[in-house]
């Protein structure tokens, strides 16, 4: 029974706001994507943006070529022997 009533503030004592601080770094990245260098926000994260964009796009396109096969098969009336 005195685990139990322990549990609490053993989960106040964990999620405290007295922990480390972390630093912001959200002026970094604002300046980062702020840049006027020509290039589209998608891609200004780097190397890992450019690869999930283009992982996103190709599943796009791929599932929706895929639906619109199944929807042309879908439409076609079936032979009757």
């Amino acid at each position: 029974m005195n685990r139990v009533l322990k549990v609490p503030v053993l989960l106040h004592r964990a999620f405290s706001s007295s922990a480390r601080q972390l630093r912001n770094k959200v002026p970094e990245a604002q300046k980062l994507f702020q840049e006027d260098n020509g290039l589209p926000v998608h891609i200004k994260g780097g190397t890992s943006d450019v690869l999930l964009y283009r992982a996103t796009m190709t599943l796009t396109i791929a599932g929706t070529c895929y639906s619109l096969y199944w929807l042309l098969v879908a439409s076609m009336p079936q032979r009757k022997p």
